[in-house]
Formats: C-alpha cells, sequence, structure tokens
C-alpha cells in the first residue's frame, strides 16, 4: 500500500529508494509509528526527508496519496466515543466471585485480557462483565461499576492529524529557488572549511598513540601532533549602488553571514561599483582604495574568490578602457580585462549574481559569464557555487 507513495515522492523529486522502503518496513515492524497515521507521518518524514528542501514535497505527496484514510477511523471512533458518552446507567451489584476475580488481576493480566478482547469483540455492548462496553461490571470500558482500577475505554484523545500536519505545510516557504536568510547562508559558507596542522606538536594523536603501542609490546608510548586550525582563506568582493539598490538586503545578509562565520582563517572584504577598474575599496563609501596589483601581490592563488554582483552595466563600462573609471598614474584598462586577472590569478572563483537566471541573456552578464563561473544567489545556488569553489578549476 506504500508503494504509490514513494513512486509520487520520486515523481516530485524526492530521492528514495529500496533503501528507504525497507528502513519504513522496520520502523512500522518495531511499532515506531505508534500504530497512528499521525506516527507515520512522522516515521516516514524521518526517512524519507534528506534535505529540507523536499520537506514540501513530501507534505504535498502525503496529502495526494493519504488524504480520505483517516475518514473511515474517524467515524469509527465518533461513533465509539458517543456510545461511551451516551452511556445507559444500567444498575447492577458485583458478587462476591466477581469482586475477587477483579482484585486478583494484576495490571499485565488486564492489558492481556484488553488485547484478547479487542480480539474478539465484534459489537457494541451495555452492560456485563466480559466485553468492552458501558455500565457493565467488566474492567473495561465506560461508566461501569467495577470496584478495582482497569482499563478506561474514551474520554479527550488525538493529537495533531498527519493529515492536517500536512496540509498545513509549514515548510511550504522553503524552496530552491528562494533568496537566503543569514544563517541559511552560514550553513552554505561553512562548506567551504579545511584545516591544516599548524604550530607545535601539543596535540593527541589517538590513532598514532595506538598503533605506536601496540609496536612498542603494550608498553604506552603517546604520540603528539599539531593541532587543525582552519586554513581557509577568502575574498569576498561586493558590487554596491546603483542597480544592485534592490538587491542592498540580501547582499546585507550574505554579508553578515560571512562575517560570522568562524572557520575562515582569513576573511578580506572589499567593494566595488559595476565592475572592477584597478582598484578595489574597503568600504561601502568607496574610501581606503587598494590597488588590484597590490591585492594579487599580497593574495597568493590559494584564496578563493567570491565576487557578488548582477553584472549589469552599460556595455562600455565593461568593454571600453575609456569608459572605465580612471585614476591618476595607473594603468588604464577594460572592466573585462581586470576580471580576467582576477580569474587568471585565483585558482578557485565563482561570481554570486542575485538577478534571476532568467535575465542573464542579451546584456554584459553574458560577458561576465564567460569570464566566471556564475551562481545564482539563492539555497541551491550558493550550495553549487560553494561545491564548486572545494574543487576549482
Amino acid at each position: 500500500m506504500f508503494l504509490p507513495f514513494l513512486y509520487e515522492l520520486r515523481a516530485r523529486g524526492v530521492p528514495v529508494g529500496t533503501t528507504e522502503a525497507v528502513q519504513l518496513a522496520r520502523a512500522l515492524e518495531a511499532g515506531l509509528h505508534q500504530q497512528s497515521l499521525d506516527g507515520f507521518y512522522h516515521v516516514a518524514r524521518a526517512l524519507f526527508v534528506h534535505r529540507e528542501g523536499h520537506l514540501d514535497d513530501f507534505d504535498q505527496a502525503f496529502l495526494k496519496v493519504f488524504r480520505g484514510v483517516e475518514v473511515a477511523s474517524k467515524e469509527l471512533k465518533d461513533d465509539l466515543l458517543q456510545w461511551l458518552r451516551d452511556a445507559a446507567q444500567i444498575e447492577g451489584e458485583l458478587t462476591e466471585e466477581e469482586r475477587a476475580l477483579l482484585e486478583n488481576l494484576d495490571p499485565e493480566e488486564l492489558e492481556r485480557l484488553f488485547e484478547e478482547r479487542l480480539r474478539e469483540q465484534k459489537e457494541r455492548h451495555d452492560g456485563g462483565n466480559k466485553w468492552i462496553g458501558t455500565a457493565g461490571t467488566s474492567p473495561f470500558g465506560h461508566s461501569g461499576k467495577a470496584k478495582r482500577a482497569g482499563i478506561r475505554v474514551g474520554g479527550p484523545g488525538g493529537g495533531r492529524s498527519a493529515i492536517r500536519t500536512a496540509d498545513a505545510r509549514l515548510y511550504a516557504g522553503y524552496r530552491q529557488d528562494l533568496t537566503l536568510d543569514v544563517r541559511q547562508m552560514q550553513i552554505a559558507l561553512r562548506k567551504l572549511r579545511t584545516y591544516a596542522r599548524a604550530g607545535g606538536d601539543e596535540e593527541l594523536d589517538l590513532d598514532g598513540t595506538i598503533a605506536a603501542t601496540a609496536k612498542n609490546a603494550g608498553e604506552l608510548e603517546v604520540v603528539v601532533r599539531p593541532p587543525r586550525r582552519p586554513n581557509t582563506r577568502v575574498i569576498l568582493m561586493m558590487d554596491v549602488g546603483g542597480s544592485m539598490d534592490p538587491f542592498a538586503l540580501l547582499c546585507s545578509r550574505l554579508f553578515s553571514a560571512a562575517k560570522k562565520s568562524t572557520h575562515f582563517k582569513e576573511l578580506r572584504t572589499y567593494y566595488f561599483h559595476n565592475c572592477v577598474y584597478g582598484r578595489v575599496y574597503e568600504t561601502e563609501r568607496f574610501t581606503d582604495p587598494i590597488r588590484v596589483n597590490d591585492l594579487l601581490h599580497e593574495c597568493g592563488p590559494h584564496y578563493k574568490l567570491i565576487c557578488v554582483g548582477d553584472a549589469l552595466m552599460a556595455p562600455y563600462e565593461l568593454l571600453s578602457a575609456g569608459g572605465a573609471i580612471s585614476h591618476d598614474g595607473e594603468e588604464r584598462a577594460e572592466g573585462i580585462t581586470w576580471l580576467m586577472r582576477l580569474r587568471n590569478h585565483f585558482r578557485k572563483s565563482v561570481w554570486l549574481n542575485p538577478e534571476p537566471p532568467r535575465y542573464w541573456e542579451g546584456n554584459t552578464i553574458e560577458h561576465v559569464r564567460s569570464v566566471f563561473d556564475m551562481f545564482p544567489l539563492t539555497l541551491e545556488g550558493l550550495g553549487e557555487a560553494m561545491a564548486h569553489l572545494l574543487r576549482g578549476r
């Protein structure tokens, strides 16, 4: 009965297969779903969803396959509860034999008998001393006259329905093409972390100690090594002003996420407007300029370069030396030439573009894309960009 659910998940791009199907079967066999659709929903979601971006797809598939399953069970439950609420007040007294029987039942025996009655009982019962019913002397049921604690059936119950939970679609807004908040950016940037062992030998090498001790006939031989320290160096260049104003909040989030990251050995941040023209700046007000040639001299090819901008400008600003911002006494070159110098110097570089990809054709973005590997500034795009920086060219 779960195969249509699996196929529906696959149709929506959720990667599930035989491994997840076997795991679900084992979970159900172990009773982890607590014999309820609500429990099944949570168990299946824990096993089938491997990425946050698939949560909404899971909910939609669950709704399509299982909507309406609860109706029959709900009607039966409503009938049972209504019967118990309207229980007839049937008078009856316990005999000495019945009282003695109840007093001799321990909790485990009560539970066993209750499960046995559930399997055998086929209809409603009012009164009596055996079946699950109302107003009787049986230890199971509601509104009876049992003189010993038994198992009460009825009363309020139920938590949130699995169908209602899925229908709420709490993760409906979490899609791969949405822009990012600071936390999501931090998680994506964390993929860049690399470590190197540096400093003095002050960290215990557990594996080395075990191997050396074994070779030393069991005599303890302590091995130490330099500690692992972050080894990622990043240069973040951001376009500000003009056509980037609509994306100011998004870029501020990226800047905050980068600044809050603790896994970089070094992070340098610079600003430019539209394109790089021989200089970049340490502030968004274009003060404290840094010559690009000096930057390339200071930072080796092992730095990871991340450029952020919409890459939209007048064609002459990118392709004409006369249209570029000039600096007295410095080399004048086309904007695209400076971009190519940056691209050729750093082994690993990307360009993040907040403009949707559907607007990347027929303008200066095409020329910038010919220089840098460009990715959209979305959840999926940032993840792909970080993976590209790890691979390099």
